[in-house]
Order: C-alpha cells, then sequence, then structure tokens
C-alpha cells in the first residue's frame, strides 16, 4: 500500500479496509463517499481490500453504497467475490456478496473463476452454495493453465471435493496444459484416497502426460511406488470385470 512521504496513507479510505477497521472506515466513507470508488496503485478500490481482510462489516457497509458494483476487477482481472474465495474462513463475506448479485462465474485474468479459488481451499459448504445458485456455478470452466476446478481439488487431495465437482458434470479426465489430468495431480502431490475416488469413478490411468509418463509414475517415493501400481491395477481390473462371483 502506498504511502506519503509523512508516512500517512496514500490511501487512507483503503489502508483502513485493509487493516479491518470499520469505525474509521465508516468515518471516512462518510467524510468522502466518493473514495470508496478511488483506485490505488494496484487497481484495487476499498472493497477488494475489505474483502482481502476477510472483514464483512466493510464489506456489508461498501456494498450497501449506492453504485456499489459486486463485479469489479482489479488489475489482476480480481473481483471481490474471487478475492474473498481465496481466502481461509471468508464465507461470511462471500455470502455478503452473494446478497449483492456477485457474478460467480466471472473469470479473472489466468482464466479462474471463484469455484477453482473455492476447490483449492476446499471451502465445500461454499461450493455446494455456489451450485445452488441460479444459475450455479459452472465445473466445466478451464483456466489459462488449461485447468478445471477438479484438477485444483485432486492436488490438495480433496475427495469431497472431487465427488462434489463430478457430481456437478466436471470432467474427469481433461488434461491440462502439462498433459496432467485430476488423477496426475492426485498420485503426484500423494493423494491416494483421492486417486481411489478418481478411479473409481472411471478415471482413465492410461493417459500420459506430456513426457510420456502415467500418473502411476508420478508417486512421489519411491518405496510406495510398487503399491500404487498394485492399487491402480486392482481398481481398474474391478471396474474392467466387476465382482468376482464363486
Amino acid at each position: 500500500m502506498a504511502t506519503t512521504t509523512s508516512d500517512a496513507p496514500k490511501f487512507p479510505l483503503h489502508e483502513a479496509c485493509r487493516r479491518g477497521n470499520l469505525s474509521l472506515v465508516e468515518q471516512l466513507v462518510k467524510e468522502s463517499p466518493k473514495k470508496a470508488y478511488e483506485k490505488d496503485g494496484d487497481g484495487r478500490l476499498p472493497i477488494h481490500w475489505a474483502a482481502s481482510s476477510n472483514s464483512a462489516g466493510i464489506v456489508l457497509l461498501l456494498s450497501g453504497l449506492p453504485g456499489f458494483d459486486p463485479d469489479v476487477q482489479d488489475e489482476s482481472g480480481w473481483s471481490p467475490f474471487m478475492i474473498a474465495s481465496n481466502v481461509n474462513d471468508s464465507e461470511e463475506v462471500l455470502n455478503v456478496l452473494l446478497g449483492r448479485d456477485a457474478d460467480i462465474n466471472q473469470k479473472n485474468y489466468n482464466g479462474q473463476t471463484p469455484l477453482h479459488l473455492i476447490a483449492s481451499k476446499n471451502k465445500l459448504d461454499m461450493a455446494r452454495t455456489l451450485f445452488d445458485q441460479k444459475p450455479p456455478a459452472s465445473a466445466r470452466v478451464r483456466d489459462k493453465r488449461g485447468q478445471y476446478p477438479i484438477h485444483r481439488a485432486a492436488a490438495i487431495g480433496s475427495t469431497p471435493m472431487i465427488t462434489l465437482l463430478l457430481e456437478h458434470r466436471s470432467p474427469l479426465d481433461a488434461t491440462d496444459n502439462s498433459g496432467y489430468t485430476a488423477l496426475h495431480h492426485a498420485i503426484a502431490e500423494g493423494h491416494g484416497d483421492a486417486a481411489v475416488t478418481l478411479l473409481k469413478a472411471g478415471a482413465d490411468s492410461t493417459k500420459r502426460e506430456e513426457s510420456g509418463l502415467l500418473a502411476i509414475d508420478l508417486a512421489p517415493d519411491v518405496e510406495v511406488r510398487p503399491r500404487t501400481y498394485r492399487m491402480v491395477g486392482m481398481i481398474a481390473n474391478k471396474l474392467d470385470t466387476g465382482p468376482t462371483v464363486h
């Protein structure tokens, strides 16, 4: 945040929002309401900093001002809702912005939607909330790295998030720009449970990434790799042949 030579903030309202100082924000907005729509050196409005600091009271105040735009983007293309999606324990802020009709499928300049960020943070309840909106969040949006939200969920090993995304028509075997499927990401990060969930959902274990490696070749621990091969083989065999009849 830029400051003047006297160490006073160049953008005092932005700074108050960044610090989560609700009483000061109320005072500054009362003195000069138009400051709520002034951009700082990062192309951010005060609402962006309020979302970043997870200050629900300030977000509620600013979002109630005349002319408020819930989808205004900073210079990186991040809306307040996107910023809050990337902050831990931000459900209250997100719900305030949903109440102001924030666009839940808006993309930043990296092509990410809020669902990409929410999947990365394993915010399962909020993901459910987004799917319940009308129109709902889409699990079928690819970012500029070629990743869908399911790639993010697999990389952090969240089996509940993977299951939820698949229930809402997420692609299962789509590859990102490196040729990684969700299964590649799960195994590369050592998330065996997530890998099993993907395989049981029908993930293709024979797909190779751009270097020619199978997902099971990416198991991080060499000693664990043989067990990973057996796990994949057993699940694939069960899916192909069905249960054994005695």
